[in-house]
């Protein structure tokens, strides 16, 4: 009798370890998949401005995106333990909650399916944000009321809320006095006239009004695409040709954006990976930070459209604004372990500049609002039916 409870007991113990070996195996393979919708979704955000300025091709676009992106990544293992922190869900949730296999995994899966529905229909959204839903969601169906509202206010809402409100702000402040040094040191605008049925595309330093009446049939000029007909900038900065130079910070300022965005968002999705035996975290900061690279070069073009095309019409020096206001707020969020979405402030720094320009697309805007707002509880959802299945079947 003794020796049948004890073979009893020993096959109860080898199934729950075979349980939970099952449910880390999945856990790994859900981040991985966070990993790449997170890379499909988030990762063309920082050169959006390179590609919709025309300063570049998507193709140029998309590798520089890659490649920056995954040094962010790599760099946090040294410089963001504290949002690795924040996103495992202590705090918010008892310990034992939080460090649950199930919980970890539904979270991975609310969140990753989150992120991938925005990526198919174009929108982005915000992977810090869907997280924070699938916390609250497998949160709420495993201790009910007692999540602690304190910190989710605190440490996720108020960040995510107020980061789009500033970097609007900053990003209009700013644009208007890199305009205004422009004008100062004697920089011009170049223009484009548009003639003949193809609309061919004919660069000028004067507006089209005056070509006619003055120059007639004498002018000298050279027809190109509209896809090769920019505003571009005529005049020095210090002794520097002004379009070469913003061209040259253009490019190094939308690096510093896909930098700063590895940094902030890696770490968020590596605190899924911490209950892993074995895993140490600079191994599984590259699993994810690869999961991100191939997630951005094969699924993020419909994201790519509508950041570059869709928001505000951009030139080279309100492009570089834009990615210079992104790349300082979310480089000092990852430093001082605040979770504010690169995506809201990447938006936000972009509606700035549009209020102050005068051409922003209102409509595109209240969209990508809207699926901001249905972020949250659409990844609560999935997550908490996700947790439900895996605690309790």
């Amino acid at each position: 009798m003794t020796c049948q409870k004890g073979l009893y007991l020993r096959m109860l113990i080898s199934r729950k370890r075979m349980r939970e070996m099952t449910i880390l195996i999945i856990l790994f393979l859900a981040t991985c998949f966070l990993s790449y919708s997170n890379g499909a979704n988030d990762n063309f955000k920082g050169v959006a401005t390179l590609f919709g300025s025309r300063t570049t091709n998507y193709k140029h676009a998309i590798w520089w995106a890659t490649i920056t992106t995954f040094a962010g990544s790599m760099a946090s293992i040294f410089f963001a333990h504290g949002l690795a922190s924040t996103f495992s869900g202590k705090g918010l949730v008892p310990q034992s909650v939080a460090i649950s296999p199930e919980f970890l995994t539904a979270v991975a899966i609310g969140a990753a399916i989150t992120v991938m529905v925005a990526t198919v229909t174009g929108f982005p959204i915000s992977t810090t944000h869907s997280l924070t839903g699938a916390l609250v969601g497998a949160g709420f169906v495993a201790i009910g009321s007692q999540v602690n509202f304190t910190v989710l206010g605190a440490s996720f809402f108020l960040p995510l809320l107020l980061s789009p409100v500033i970097a609007t702000v900053f990003g209009g402040v700013l644009y208007i006095i890199f305009r205004s040094i422009r004008i100062r040191s004697g920089i011009t605008k170049e223009w484009c006239l548009c003639v003949g049925e193809q609309r061919e595309v004919i660069p000028s330093c004067k507006p089209a009004a005056a070509l006619s009446s003055k120059y007639g049939s004498s002018l000298n000029a050279t027809i190109d695409t509209e896809e090769n007909c920019q505003e571009m900038y005529k005049g020095y900065f210090l002794g520097i040709n002004s379009q070469i130079l913003l061209d040259y910070s253009h490019f190094c300022s939308a690096g510093i954006v896909c930098f700063a965005r590895g940094l902030n968002d890696t770490p968020k999705i590596v605190a899924l990976l911490l209950l892993m035996k074995g895993l140490s975290i600079p191994w599984g900061t590259l699993a994810v930070a690869v999961g991100v690279a191939v997630g951005g070069l094969f699924n993020a073009r419909k994201v790519a459209d509508t950041m570059s095309n869709k928001i505000t019409k951009l030139n080279h020096g309100q492009g570089f604004t834009a990615n210079f206001v992104t790349g300082i707020l979310v480089i000092l969020a990852s430093k001082f372990g605040v979770p504010v979405s690169t995506t809201h402030v990447s938006v936000g720094s972009l509606f700035g500049i549009g209020l102050f320009t005068r051409n922003i697309n209102f409509r595109m805007v209240l969209e990508i609002l809207l699926s901001w707002f249905v972020t949250l509880p659409v990844a609560a959802v999935f997550s908490g039916g996700v947790y439900w299945i895996l605690k309790y079947l």
